[in-house]
Formats: C-alpha cells, sequence, structure tokens
C-alpha cells in the first residue's frame, strides 16, 4: 500500500471526514447515520491512501529524493 494522498488533499478529507462525523451528533432521526460516510475520507486522509486514486492513476503525494 504505497502512499498516494499529500498536502492540501490530505488535509482536507481529514476536515472533510470529521464534519461529515459531526452530522451523528447534528442530525436526528436515522438521517443522523449519512454521517458516517465521513469515516471514508477520515480513514484515507490519516493512512494518505486512496484506493480510487490508485485505480484512476492519481498521486497528490509529493515525491521523496532517494538520492540524497
Amino acid at each position: 500500500m504505497k502512499a498516494n494522498v499529500g498536502g492540501a488533499d490530505k488535509i482536507l478529507r481529514i476536515v472533510a471526514g470529521l464534519g461529515l462525523l459531526s452530522l451523528i451528533l447534528i442530525l436526528e432521526g436515522n438521517a443522523r447515520w449519512w454521517g458516517l460516510v465521513g469515516l471514508v475520507p477520515l480513514a484515507t486522509g490519516l493512512f494518505n491512501f486512496c484506493p480510487l486514486y490508485t485505480l484512476i492513476g492519481v498521486n497528490t503525494c509529493p515525491m521523496k529524493d532517494k538520492s540524497a
């Protein structure tokens, strides 16, 4: 599992995930469980890996120079 999420993308995913998870506390009834969708962007941000990015060939993680 090679990291393919980095920088601003990572921060945006974590913030969006936490925002969606907060819906569990804000909404009432069965609609509140839609907040669990926030687990997906939160996990991809924390683990620096997005399976969808692998499928479509996107990588926002900066390349590290191995020559140093």
